[in-house]
This record gives structure tokens, C-alpha cells and sequence, in this order.
């Protein structure tokens, strides 16, 4: 989690959005990507320039980052990252790719079948066993694109229009 995080997120929700990853990058000039969605798990370009102007008065206002900095707003798209224990219940029966901080068994890489939760651990199904994986451990996750996946996205899309 980053340490700005705390700060933003609650501009975020206020705006009407839901954070689903923030990064800051480095460099001559810092780029702070933030990805959201409503909180029907939309967003479209239009809802990427409401949250952008929110939050650049933010920013700008609470002078949050240090020096010069470029705000980038997107969505999480189809194969979206996994970014809180929550994602992990609520995409259950979907494949994702998990990489470890540090390896299992010599292991960090997995993909399969989410299963969802198990406490604070994440179950997924490889095609070679169930596997627990410590969600405090996990360093990045996210959906694959599946048939499956982009038909749940068009379903969705649907009944939001």
C-alpha cells in the first residue's frame, strides 16, 4: 500500500469512485497513476475526466506530492489487477495470475481458478493442486482475459446501460 494511499483514497470516494490501485512513480517528473471504478465496477472516459479534474483540485489544494508531478486516471479494464483480500472473493471461479513476494515451496508464480477465501489467504485451484496462498504475500495479482471473464464484462455493461 502506499503511503498516499490514505490521503486520496477518501478524495476518491468522495468524487464517487473507488480506488483499486495507486502508484507513484519516479523520474524527472513523477506520474501518480491512479486506477478506479465506480461502484458498479464501471468506468468509462467520461467518469476518467470527472475523477482526473477531482482529484487534480485535490492535489493541487493539499499539495499531497512533492515538485512537479503528472496525474493519470484509468480504469481497471477487463483484466483487471487484484488489489484488496476482496477482489479475491468477489472474482472467485475466475483465472488469475499470482506472483509471490517471496517464493512457497521455490514457487512465486501461480495461475488457475480462483476458489476465493479462506481467512485472510487466498485459495486457488492450478491444474496441479488447491494451493493457500497468503494474501500478505502477495506482491501482484490479476484476472486473465478469459472467454468467461469477457462475457461476465459484457453482461455487466448491459445492465448498466
Amino acid at each position: 500500500m502506499s503511503h498516499l494511499e490514505p490521503i486520496i483514497e477518501p478524495a476518491i470516494e468522495k468524487a464517487g469512485f473507488r480506488l483499486v490501485r495507486l502508484r507513484l512513480m519516479g523520474g524527472h517528473t513523477k506520474t501518480l497513476q491512479v486506477m478506479a471504478e465506480r461502484q458498479d465496477g464501471s468506468m468509462n472516459v467520461a467518469d476518467c475526466a470527472v475523477l482526473a479534474r477531482a482529484l487534480q483540485d485535490f492535489l493541487d489544494r493539499e499539495s499531497v506530492i512533492d515538485g512537479d508531478f503528472e496525474l493519470e486516471v484509468s480504469s481497471p479494464g477487463i483484466d483487471r489487477p487484484l488489489t484488496r483480500l476482496t477482489d479475491f472473493a468477489r472474482w472467485s471461479g475466475h483465472e488469475a495470475k499470482i506472483e509471490l513476494a517471496a517464493a512457497i515451496d521455490g514457487r512465486k508464480r501461480f495461475r488457475g481458478k480462483l476458489l476465493g477465501l479462506e481467512d485472510n489467504d487466498v485459495v486457488i485451484q492450478t491444474p496441479e493442486a488447491r494451493i493457500v496462498l497468503p494474501f500478505k504475500q502477495i506482491a501482484e495479482a490479476k484476472l486473465v482475459l478469459t472467454d468467461a471473464l469477457i462475457a461476465e464484462d459484457l453482461k455487466a455493461r448491459k445492465r448498466a446501460s
